[in-house]
Parts: C-alpha cells; structure tokens; sequence
C-alpha cells in the first residue's frame, strides 16, 4: 500500500474578475441603472463602452507535492497566498481549474466557525448533522457523543440552536466533531483563532493525538510557533504559487525571513512613532551580540506638537514571532511632557540577554498623548551561542527553546 494519502498535481484555480471597460473600479446600482436607461439597446446587447470585462485571477497556479499518511503539515503564507483555496480543493467544496488532487481516505474539515451547521437545529442534533456530512455512520456519531460534547464544552446549552450560541461555543463544537470521528485526512484552518487559550491548547493536543494515530492533519496558521510546535512538515504558498516545501523549521524559518525589514528602520529619515512623536533613533550594540551579554540601547524621539509620553516599552520577539520578553521603561522618567520640536533620548542596557542563538526582532510600544502605537520590527539582533564546552557540540537552536540557560552540576557519590 502507498504511504501517500494526498497527491497533488499541477494544482490550479482561475476566478474571473468582473471589471468595467470605462475604468471605474466600481460602480453602484444607480450607476448601472442610469448608464441602461441612457443606452438601452447597448447595454443589452453587451456593445456599450461601459460594458464588463472579465480578468483571470489565479489563486493557484501549478502546485504539486505529496501528503504522507500521519503527516502534519503546516500551511504558511500571507493574505491571498492561495491557502484556504488550496483547503477549498482538498475538502471538496470547490473544484479546481487545471491539476487533480488524489485522497486516499475520509476528510473532515474545519474552514469556517460553524460549517455544516443548521443555526435553527439544536447542539445535539448538528453533531448527528454534521457528522454525517463528514460520511460518518450514526453508529459512529453515537458512540463518540459523549466525547464530543465534554471535549466540546457544552453540555448544558447541547439542546439549544446553534443560532444562540456564541462564535466560540460554534468552534469547540465543530472541532470536537470533525476531531473526534476518526477521519483519515483532518483539514483545520485558523477558525482555532476564535477559542481562548485554554480551548487552543486542548485542539492542538487533540490535533497531535490524531496524527500520532495514523492520521493526517493539515493545518493553516499565521502562529509560527503553533506550526513549529505542531507540524513536521510544511508548505510555503506565496501569490498562488508553491515557494518552498519541506521540514518545518526550514520552511518558516525562510518565510519569515522572506518579510524581514532592514536591521535599521531609519533610512536618514525619522520614522512617524505617533501621531505627535517621531523616532529620530534606535540602535543596539554590540550587535551581533554574544549569549548572555549586556545589551546596549539608545533611542530618541521628537515632538511634533506638545505631548506627553506616558507609556514606553522596549520588546523582544522570537523568530517565530513570539514576544520574549517586555522590557518597561514608565519607573525610569515616564509620564515625560514635551513641547513642539522638543527631543527626549533614552539610553541604558540590557544587563543579561541569555538568548539562544538566532535572530530576534526588537522594537517598543508606546502611548504619548492617549494614542497607542507598536513598532516590532525597528531591529534586528543577532545573537551568537557561546563556544561549546568540553568538546560537545551544542544541539541546534531549533531545540534549544528560547532562553540559554547556565546549569551547575555537583557530581554524585554513593
């Protein structure tokens, strides 16, 4: 038997975009109406200048790679990358332009809070509802009930419609059906974004659960480090098209690098922090900096109009975009008043950094005047591991978590 539970071949999907031939980007109801009762016979018969056009967009174009059965693959990409397209194809709502898609196996999807759900019909009865719409017997549905409904959390509102429940009721539930009736092939796209934080933990367990069963999951995600934690592969999608495929940290590691800024985000030129502050710098040295070292920092702004910074904060992100660490500047001199042209400079030092090594994104919040504003990406840090001890070469930075901690061990006797 293969081991290859999704094959995809020259994957493609066309929309046509409707467009006006006078070169309005859009035109109203009472546009199109007045233009038909100025020129009736035209505009019927399709020969008026206003006439629509139609331009071909492609959402995918030419994507081939193959799914291994028990897989978890992350799928990255920007907005309009083409990847809830791409989940469309393999769960069979939509039907592609050029290219097959091969499923060895039952797919269940989770695409939009509530899919396959009937808002009139109770709890209760969606989960029998949409477990047949996923090809589940009722035999199956009943056996899991119970362990869909204390998964899902809501045994005291399972016979109420669906139309009461809130957005995150609608998502426990829908995951805990799709999740919990066996399906080879899981499809699950960022609706867990909806769940709090207890709820995102307890489906990316479920979610690790299904796959060490044998199972496959597809997950799409803009949180790298639920991807990094989750998957063991990944598909990187950039404008419709397949950039790179490959093991996880490899391919977020390229995407994120791939929207990287500029170390400094001051090209001779202030940068806008606020509507009444400009940033005018921002450095840190020593850059690249060694694993536990003292970090130096230097920042200066100025005022655009009379101002007050009441909050200012220097932040750290990891590479997968995680906040490391928030460093609170308001004990040393906030709230400070500012009249026009006025400049304020802040300058200390980061006494330890015991970072692993890698790159980090650095930049500060701020809240001046009642505006908030946050700039993540103003630099980039590098930070350098220290040499390896004893001979023993380090385990790479992908394994070593964030923080490079220093150990003391006492051999022991007896």
């Amino acid at each position: 038997m293969s081991d290859t539970v999704v094959s995809i071949e020259g994957l493609g999907k066309r929309y046509r975009v409707r467009r006006s031939q006078s070169g309005d980007r859009y035109q109203t109801l009472r546009d199109t109406l007045a233009h038909a009762a100025s020129a009736p016979l035209r505009w019927l018969s399709g020969t008026s200048s206003g006439a629509a056009v139609f331009d071909d967009f492609w959402a995918l174009r030419d994507v081939s790679f193959g799914i291994s059965r028990g897989d978890v693959i992350g799928i990255v990409g920007r907005n309009g990358a083409g990847k809830s397209t791409l989940l469309k194809i393999l769960s069979r709502i939509t039907e592609p332009t050029t290219g097959r898609v091969t499923i060895d196996g039952r797919v269940a999807s989770l695409l939009e809070v509530g899919t396959g759900f009937h808002p009139e019909l109770t709890g209760r009865e969606n989960i029998f509802l949409n477990a047949a719409i996923l090809g589940m017997t009722r035999a199956e549905t009943t056996r899991k009930f119970d362990e869909i409904v204390a998964f899902a959390e809501v045994a005291p509102f399972l016979d109420t419609p669906v139309k009461r429940y809130s957005s995150g009721m609608y998502v426990r539930l829908a995951f805990a059906v799709a999740a919990h009736l066996e399906p080879d092939v899981l499809v699950v796209d960022e609706v867990l974004a909806v769940g709090d934080a207890s709820f995102q933990k307890k489906s990316l367990g479920k979610m690790h659960e299904v796959s060490r069963g044998g199972r496959t999951v597809l997950f799409v995600s803009h949180n790298m480090a639920a991807v990094q934690a989750l998957c063991t592969r990944a598909v990187w999608l950039d404008q419709g098209t397949l950039a790179r495929e490959g093991p996880v940290s490899e391919v977020v590691n390229a995407y994120l690098r791939s929207g990287e800024q500029p170390t400094t985000a001051l090209p001779g030129q202030p940068l806008r922090a606020a509507p009444s502050l400009d940033l005018l710098r921002f450095d840190l040295s020593p850059n690249p900096l060694t694993s536990g070292g003292r970090l130096n920092f230097d920042l200066a702004f100025r005022a655009r109009e009379a101002t007050t910074i009441s909050e200012l904060a220097l932040l750290i992100y990891s590479p997968l975009e995680v906040r490391v660490a928030i460093l609170d500047l308001r004990p040393f001199g906030c709230p400070i008043a500012l009249a026009a042209g006025d400049t304020q400079s802040f300058r200390g030092a980061f006494k330890s950094v015991p970072l692993v090594d890698g790159e980090y994104h650095v930049g500060f919040g701020l809240r001046a005047s009642g505006h908030a504003a946050d700039h993540l990406r103003l630099a980039v840090l590098r930070v350098l591991g220290p040499p390896p001890s004893a001979g023993i070469v380090p385990y790479a930075p992908e394994y070593r978590g964030v923080v490079e901690m220093e150990l003391e061990v006492s051999p022991a006797h007896g």
